[in-house]
């Protein structure tokens, strides 16, 4: 990888002539092709979150003290990648559209400032169908917002989320993710293709499952030079320094934390680089074994 630049941009704020928003971009360069991490916003968290209740919190405690997190809340980043090779203009998720939270829905903004527009997207591939991934794959009319796009998901998560049993098997709280999801699902129809464990969803790019965030949840092997974990990490702290540590942010907790566990071991083995939707600075980076856990490294 050549890390060719992290440079701030500037757009004008959407529909507004007065003031301009910053972008902070990361663009690599990998072989034949390029990453941008392009950024949807942020996240605003509580704390309580990253852990699930009941469990021990001693630990994680220290962990995000030492990691600058002592107040209620904390700032999840959402870098999604752009991969653009040849003529192909291939987006890992749709960020979240206007409807999730104000702080995030900032990607069609962010793709402006690196003179790229919806239309010119050749393909749209999910990692999965959390609020924050495919919401914004639908504009505030109902459309497809990448019209020009094939979109690709996995079999296993799509049918998750179409399954007429899924809003019984699901926290309260997250009932409007199923109605999102089967609203996006079903309003994309034809336009959307599954694939399956394993598959090349496009010529360099294996899909690999990376099951437990939801049952479907994948990553993406590009071309052995970049691996696109998606939610498989969704912090920079705990779940490198703790992968086993249970979060709050999974659905199958267990399960995730057998997949980080796997994932990381694997990342730090074949020192591949990285780019995580939750992590910092354009979350490009590689991981690092750390005494008896892990380290996100960048630059």
């Amino acid at each position: 990888m050549k890390l060719k630049r992290r440079r701030l941009l500037q757009c004008a704020a959407a529909l507004s002539l007065i003031g301009t928003r910053s972008w902070a971009v990361t663009e690599a360069a990998f072989g034949d092709f390029t990453v941008h991490s392009v950024s949807d916003g942020k996240l605003v968290l509580p704390v309580g979150f990253l852990t699930v209740p009941g469990d021990d919190q001693t630990e994680a405690r220290e962990i995000l003290s030492e990691a600058g997190i002592s107040g209620e809340s904390f700032d999840s980043p959402l870098n999604l990648t752009l991969m653009t090779r040849g003529d192909e203009k291939i987006l890992f998720d749709t960020g979240s559209g206007s409807g999730f939270m104000p702080t995030a829905g900032k990607l069609t903004e962010a793709l402006a400032a690196i003179d790229i527009s919806p239309d010119q997207i050749t393909h749209i591939v999910f990692t999965h169908a959390h609020p924050d991934h495919i919401w914004g794959a639908l504009d505030d009319f109902d459309e497809p917002a990448f019209a020009n796009a094939r979109h690709m998901i996995g079999r296993v998560e799509r049918d998750y989320w179409l399954d007429p049993a899924t809003p019984g098997r699901i926290d309260s709280d997250r009932l409007s993710f199923v109605a999102g999801a089967k609203r996006r699902i079903e309003t994309l129809g034809d336009l959307l293709e599954v694939f399956e464990d394993g598959d090349e969803v496009l010529p360099g790019i294996r899909a690999v499952m990376t099951p437990g965030h939801t049952p479907g949840h994948a990553s993406f092997d590009l071309d052995g030079q970049l691996f696109v974990i998606g939610d498989v990490v969704t912090n920079p702290h705990l779940a490198f320094r703790r992968p086993d540590i249970l979060s709050g942010s999974d659905q199958e907790p267990e399960i995730a934390a057998k997949t980080r566990i796997k994932v990381l071991n694997f990342l730090s083995e074949s020192n591949i680089n990285i780019l995580g939707y939750h992590l910092p600075d354009g979350g490009i980076g590689k991981v690092r074994r750390d005494g008896g856990g892990f380290a996100f490294i960048t630059g």
